[in-house]
């Protein structure tokens, strides 16, 4: 998938997590990931946030997630939810990504 515009999803209340997905100039994926949580969960919401952004085949962009005791489960929704607002779908190239996920891997 390939970012082509700013995108947000997801709150900076209480377990919840805001993610911001930005594109780049460089084709590298830079990862920034504050959580209230890190010093207990942070392997763990690292994780999260990496296995679902290598799913949905992103290797470029920077995305940036302020968790707030997140669980799983809304981390990867947050995840989700930015990448495919921000993305183009190459194969048919449309701004409709969701065509391109293979919804059966996440």
């Amino acid at each position: 998938m390939r970012i082509v515009r700013d995108s947000l999803a997801g709150t900076l209340e209480s377990s919840d997590a805001l993610v911001r997905v930005s594109p780049t100039d460089g084709g590298e994926r830079d990862v920034s990931i504050n959580s209230s949580v890190m010093a207990q969960f942070g392997t763990q919401i690292t994780e999260v946030v990496q296995d679902t952004l290598d799913k949905m085949g992103v290797s470029q962009g920077q995305i940036v997630v302020e968790d707030k005791g997140a669980l799983d489960c809304t981390l990867r929704a947050r995840v989700q939810a930015a990448v495919l607002r921000a993305c183009a779908d190459e194969a048919t190239g449309t701004t409709d990504a969701s065509t391109s996920v293979d919804w059966s891997l996440l």
